[in-house]
């Protein structure tokens, strides 16, 4: 498995270069890049073509293998929008984001489904958010690059079963799952997940979790909290997964590069057991 680490877990200014230089320093495989609004470091809507080579380029000479793209744009304008304007920008941000990848070399892209609130039921979040990755399916198969669903805390696709039924139904290689395996441990166990969902796996997130916590203050970093890691690789490698596991953290209060050399090290004991 190739460790990698996500772009979040840098001070918000570091450049992306600065980004390179320390994850090759720290040894790591891969980097997973975000789409950024407008002013961000990096990747955003506004990012052409000419631009993405460069920085696949500049990734390049640092070494680091450029995997997959994320974004946390979809959060304001969720594909389970009632609001058609919402879901429509919701697709344009998918959409670039399947472009950037192809150009980049990625082969997938995270995509958070939808949201359940008390606008939006769960049936409404299913149909809507199916409907719409729906019309990005051809531009993903066309591109070569999977949209993979994220399990966040968004009160939907609660169970492996479901989370695999509501895949299956877009019947494309090219829709999977982003399997985060400290977003299940609240209510679930993440070795079941990962056999449920299987070969539908297409990129891992990994962070640990004290459930005693139970909120948002409950991540802690790795092999600190309750994830049983032994039983996790076991069951990745009993799947054939052998693709980039990234780390998904934010940086330290203070010194807070150092969580990028210690996450590095975390991740290596990691990807070395079983």
């Amino acid at each position: 498995m190739l460790k990698a680490i996500n772009q979040w877990g840098f001070p918000e200014s570091t450049s992306l270069e600065q980004v390179f230089e320390h994850c090759q320093a720290a040894g790591y495989d891969a980097v997973e890049l975000n789409l950024n609004p407008d002013g961000g470091v990096g990747l955003t809507l506004n990012t052409t073509a000419a631009e993405a080579e460069q920085i696949a380029r500049l990734a390049g000479k640092y070494g680091i293998r450029l995997r997959s793209l994320s974004t946390g744009l979809l959060w304001g304008a969720p594909l389970s929008s009632q609001d058609e304007a919402k879901r429509e920008q919701g697709r344009r941000i998918v959409a670039k984001q399947l472009e950037l990848a192809s150009i980049m070399g990625m082969d997938t892209v995270l995509v958070v489904p939808g949201v359940v609130n008390a606008e939006t039921t769960y049936e409404d979040c299913y149909r809507r958010s199916q409907e719409e990755i729906g019309k990005l399916v051809p531009q993903a198969e066309q591109l070569q690059v999977a949209i993979g669903i994220e399990n966040v805390w968004n009160k939907f696709l609660l169970s492996p079963l479901e989370m695999a039924r509501y895949i299956d139904e877009f019947g494309s290689a090219y829709v999977g799952a982003y399997f985060d395996i400290g977003n299940v441990l609240q209510f679930g166990y993440p070795e079941h997940w990962i056999r449920t969902l299987g070969g539908r796996i297409k990129k891992v997130h990994v962070k640990d979790f004290n459930t005693k916590v139970g909120n948002i203050n409950g991540f802690v970093p790795l092999l600190s909290g309750e994830v049983n890691w032994p039983a996790v690789v076991a069951a990745l490698r009993d799947i054939g997964y052998s693709d980039t596991v990234t780390a998904e953290l934010s940086p330290y209060a203070k010194a807070p590069l150092q969580m990028v050399y210690d996450t590095a090290r975390h991740l290596q004991v990691i990807t070395e057991l079983g």
